[in-house]
């Protein structure tokens, strides 16, 4: 097959995931901008690529911006648990697991505005947040198991997207510069909560 030929020691099935990074990039590029507008010709231009290698990777500018929008989410998921993953205690945990969160988005403003911005409305990102949402709740609940040996119950479930919900609105606060705390001082105070909350469970 014409796809798995190797050019210069490079497959092309390697070409086509090095052409797919390169659009997904591009994607955060104009999705993370002030103003965003993700268009296949604007995201091919941005990637320096033709429209052709846009269709062996994406159906349409929407699979792209669920790409872009996973692909943000499972970073700053990987980096939270990583960094729990590496202290004791819960309150070792829970400043680990902020801190991890509040610099992936702090550091790379894109990340911010892709996960925060009311600019960014469509239905299918909308879907995505949601996704998301529920997922970081099952981290947090999976968190609660381990460090307070919390079942199945409603109040943590009530507790856990109370968090994952306030920290979210939080962090577009902060990013949007309505709330004048360091980066530091957030980590701390949201620390500070999910700790009091995790003695309610």
């Amino acid at each position: 097959m014409a796809s798995m030929r190797v050019y210069g020691g490079v497959t092309g099935e390697d070409r086509r995931s090095e052409r797919r990074a390169q659009l997904v990039e591009a994607g955060l590029d104009l999705l993370g901008a002030p103003d965003p507008v993700l268009t296949v010709r604007g995201v091919c231009a941005r990637a320096g690529l033709v429209t052709r290698y846009f269709y062996e990777s994406f159906s349409d500018r929407d699979a792209l911006a669920v790409a872009v929008f996973d692909r943000v989410v499972a970073e700053i998921a990987d980096a939270a648990l990583a960094a729990v993953e590496q202290v004791e205690g819960a309150r070792e945990k829970a400043r680990a697991g902020l801190t991890a969160i509040v610099r992936a988005v702090a550091e790379d403003p894109r990340r911010g505005r892709l996960l925060f911005s009311p600019a960014l409305n469509s239905a299918v990102l909308a879907d995505r947040r949601v996704a998301a949402t529920r997922m970081f709740v099952r981290l947090l609940r999976a968190q609660a198991r381990e460090l307070y040996g919390v079942g199945e119950n409603g109040e943590a479930d009530l507790l856990a997207d109370f968090l994952v919900g306030g920290l979210a609105q939080t962090l577009a606060s902060w990013l949007a510069g309505t709330l004048d705390v360091t980066e530091s001082e957030l980590v701390d105070r949201c620390a500070e909560i999910f700790l009091a909350a995790g003695e309610l469970v």
